[in-house]
């Protein structure tokens, strides 16, 4: 009777230690998905950009300024690596093409070219992904985090070697400031 019950306590203990393995493996991999699908969507933002910096090149002759912040900050996005470099380098992509959108809304030749109107539809629509996707991330990396920390998983993650997701932050206090928005008249 004591045999049986010290097999059914051990064979409790390992299904426990599998399902336990099985749910942080599961997360992690939920997690790199989750970055791989910024991923994409910043990629799809970086081949937009120079198209929309081509189409209104031509346009914006004295701005170029504006036209070289938004190639340099997209070069140095394209070389992030995780998500707290990433964030970082892509707030100052949006910074730098928030700009760029600003100034070409002065242009009322560029307001009425349908290439650069549709490009610039398109990268709004990117943007709004790749939110949405970061929400996406910072959510299952939030979980992932947590099934570490708690009792009792937290003994098989620091057993296994599972390491805590990094969450994209906001890190520039600038993209903190509320804009603000002046509809009158001038």
């Amino acid at each position: 009777m004591l045999l049986g019950i010290l097999f059914a306590v051990i064979f409790a203990l390992i299904v426990w230690v599998i399902a336990g393995y099985n749910r942080l493996v599961g997360l992690r991999n939920q997690v790199s998905n989750g970055w791989r699908q910024i991923d994409v969507q910043l990629k799809r933002r970086h081949d937009l950009i120079p198209n929309l910096v081509n189409a209104v090149r031509g346009s914006m002759d004295f701005e170029r300024d504006t036209l070289t912040a938004v190639m340099e900050a997209r070069a140095k996005a394209l070389t992030a690596t995780g998500p707290a470099d990433a964030a970082q380098k892509e707030g100052q992509l949006s910074q730098a093409l928030g700009r760029l959108l600003a100034v070409a809304e002065n242009y009322p030749t560029l307001k009425s070219n349908d290439n650069v109107k549709m490009l610039m539809e398109e990268l709004s629509a990117t943007e709004n992904k790749v939110g949405f996707s970061r929400q996406f991330y910072n959510d299952i990396a939030t979980s992932f985090n947590i099934a570490q920390q708690v009792f009792p998983t937290n003994l098989l993650a620091g057993n296994f070697g599972f390491k805590p997701a990094e969450l994209f932050e906001i890190t520039d206090a600038k993209d903190r400031e509320v804009p603000t928005v002046d509809l009158s008249r001038r």
